[in-house]
């Protein structure tokens, strides 16, 4: 499961970095934004490896 959310939290942060500099989504992109940076700190908080 903690792989699964990694995998998403990427494809989450690079979604957001070709949304900010490519497309202008508003506020959906900086949403996944915030939704990948707290699902890998969930991970470092659990004390797994990134």
């Amino acid at each position: 499961m903690s792989n699964l959310l990694y995998t998403i939290a990427i494809i989450f942060i690079i979604f957001w970095g070709v949304g900010f500099f490519v497309y202008s989504a508003g506020a959906v992109i900086h949403v996944l934004l915030v939704i990948a940076i707290i699902a890998i700190l969930l991970r470092l908080i659990k004390g797994k490896q990134v």
